[in-house]
């Protein structure tokens, strides 16, 4: 994956807008798939309003009863 730029890309798209705009970001687990797998989602929160996407994710992440691997 590392040798493909384009994969590379792909797995940055949905982050690298958030970074250059400087917003507060946080992807947190949420559950697990039919498959087992992880389910993640992101948040994103208005310029220098981190005490709100904090809140937010604790209370998503208590809510989704997420169990720690």
């Amino acid at each position: 994956m590392l040798e493909n730029p384009i994969n590379m890309y792909l797995n940055d798209v949905f982050t690298v807008s958030v970074n250059l705009a400087g917003l507060p970001a946080m992807s947190l687990p949420i559950g697990l798939s039919k498959n087992g797998l992880p389910l993640g989602m992101q948040l994103i929160g208005k310029s220098f309003d981190e005490a709100t996407i904090f809140k937010a994710g604790y209370q998503l992440e208590r809510g989704a009863n997420f169990v720690r691997m």
